[in-house]
């Protein structure tokens, strides 16, 4: 408990540090954690030297300093362009976490303890020498005893327990800023940590990646174009990863492509329809497909590697992903506006009609832009940014396919920049609205409607009950606050005077009438206790006539 304690005010001390580094005192100072660092001496920086870095490469270094954690995590986030504005996102994307590898000796250990046997025991070949290194785990190339060439993902030692450190950590800070700024309350920064450690521990398990591969490679089973590298599991563990091991060029190689034949509009066509059959078709998808993640076999065939990363739809966000694409072809804003809100979850106070009007300067920008030129994932990026300003929180998985979709453009531009990736979407999307449409899936959604009603129905009474008993108890409020009312209010208050006019004015010369035919009938003059009584009224009525056209004129609705 002790060891545990003095680790978190060592790291409290590192923190402060780089914060402080960087030009944030003013976070160190409000949110107090100077004082969760004792005898830890304070030094103002010297104000007067202004940082001449902006604010996204000002975090990225602080990130930087801080390590491992905080690398991936600024990864991570640097995928959430509907959280952080772009200046921070651009920076973030930067973030690299190459580091030493760590010695042979302690691959040995691992491989002993996770697999139960000698490294030479498993495997016929163990190259010393890692192929890559990062900041969780390092990879070997390595031969088994069977004859088949694998690549071995070893995670680094005592990495769990130093993540596991800094996400403690890490959600104390965010608990602590929510409640010392304001403003980071409508961010949900502990929501946010929350999000991103679930990210990050799964990378932490090994087992996660293995499953992951399968499950893409099963959407792939009768393709003779995608190929998804082969999970030895019996070699394989929380710590160990054993994959079949592909010698490949890298999809960003054009020259090397180029000199070998290779037909690199064919491998633009066959890479983005591999990545949509995986979003729309499979709803399971790699999440980061960079050139070191996507190789080229010979027979043209598209490889993909590491999927430590990965992407979820359900039906729903499949169906709403195609909606919006197809709204984007179109340039319809209504059908844009009606797909963000069913993704998102919505502030109660978003105002619909500036969201609307966003939407539309958005499309503006894009009129007249043939569909071969326009970016798919610079649209969706562009939504993502309308949807940060009115803090509409879109779901991790969905703005991870504005990721992919970015990096897959970046990749077949390059290929061949002639393809247009919003042609090789619409099949897809519209193969998802027409199943959407199928009597069956209709049917199906129908059924579910009319449980979910049935339920409500049945808990009616006892929800009934309970208002009731609020009620009785004098604890019911009721607080309405829609911005859009207030005009339709004013309206109708015009509208009800109007009317309530009409009815005074149509009484009164019904009163008046009457008093006409009553002195004619009697033979008598006009006169009433030698008052002109009917030229009065006459003048009265047609001053309310007056009045009452003028203010009907005066509002428009004439």
């Amino acid at each position: 408990m002790f060891g545990k304690k003095m680790r978190h005010i060592n790291r409290y001390r590192e923190i402060a540090t780089a914060l402080i580094s960087q030009g944030f005192y003013y976070i160190v100072e409000e949110m107090g954690l100077s004082e969760k660092v004792p005898y830890y001496r304070r030094k103002r920086p010297d104000l007067t030297d202004k940082n001449p870095r902006g604010m996204g490469e000002r975090i990225k270094l602080v990130l930087q300093q801080l390590g491992p954690t905080y690398i991936k995590l600024g990864q991570i986030a640097s995928t959430r362009p509907d959280i952080l504005p772009a200046e921070v996102i651009v920076e973030l994307e930067k973030l690299q976490d190459k580091v030493p590898a760590f010695a042979f000796t302690q691959v040995r250990e691992i491989i002993q303890q996770e697999l139960g046997a000698a490294l030479e025991e498993v495997y016929q070949e163990f190259e010393q020498e890692p192929l890559a290194a990062a900041s969780i785990g390092q990879v070997h190339q390595a031969v088994l005893k069977t004859g088949e060439k694998v690549a071995v993902k070893i995670q680094r030692p005592r990495i769990a327990a130093d993540i596991r450190t800094d996400l403690e950590i890490l959600y104390e800070l965010a608990s602590l800023a929510e409640n010392r700024f304001r403003w980071v309350e409508s961010y949900q920064l502990v929501d946010m940590v929350e999000e991103f450690s679930k990210s990050l521990l799964n990378e932490l398990d090994y087992t996660f990646e293995a499953r992951n591969a399968e499950k893409i490679s099963k959407q792939f089973v009768n393709s003779t174009a995608i190929y998804i590298p082969k999970v030895y599991w019996e070699h394989s563990t929380k710590k160990v990863l054993t994959a079949e091991y592909i010698d490949g060029i890298k999809i960003s190689e054009i020259e090397r492509l180029e000199h070998q034949g290779y037909h690199l509009s064919r491998l633009a066509d066959q890479f983005a329809k591999g990545i949509f059959e995986q979003i729309f078709i499979g709803g399971f998808f790699h999440g980061d497909p960079h050139p070191g993640n996507v190789v080229v076999l010979p027979g043209e065939i598209i490889a993909f590697l590491d999927f430590g990363m990965v992407g979820r739809l359900n039906e729903e966000l499949k169906y709403n992903l195609a909606s919006l694409v197809i709204a984007l072809m179109r340039k319809n804003s209504d059908e844009l506006v009606k797909s963000i809100l069913h993704m998102g979850i919505v502030p109660e106070q978003v105002n619909r009609l500036q969201l609307r009007d966003d939407i539309e300067i958005l499309q503006e920008k894009y009129y007249g832009v043939p569909l071969s030129k326009l970016s798919l994932g610079e649209a969706v990026n562009h939504i993502f940014a309308i949807t940060l300003k009115y803090k509409i929180r879109m779901p991790a998985d969905f703005v991870l396919v504005g990721k992919a979709l970015l990096t897959m453009e970046g990749i077949v531009e390059k290929l061949d920049p002639n393809v247009s990736i919003l042609n090789v979407a619409e099949p897809f999307g519209q193969k998802l609205v027409m199943e959407r449409m199928h009597p069956k899936d209709l049917a199906k959604r129908l059924w579910k409607n009319v449980n979910n009603f049935g339920e409500a129905l049945s808990s009616f009474p006892e929800n009934l009950k309970e208002l009731s008993s609020i009620a009785k108890r004098g604890r019911l409020r009721l607080d309405i606050s829609i911005s859009e009312l207030k005009p339709i209010l004013d309206n109708q208050d015009r509208i009800s005077n109007q009317l309530s006019f009409c009815i005074i004015l149509l009484a009164f010369s019904i009163i008046m009438a009457s008093i006409i035919v009553s002195l004619t009938i009697a033979g008598q003059s006009s006169l009433l206790w030698r008052i002109p009584v009917v030229e009065i009224g006459f003048a009265i009525a047609m001053i309310m006539l007056f009045g009452l056209l003028y203010a009907i004129i005066r509002s428009g609705k004439s």
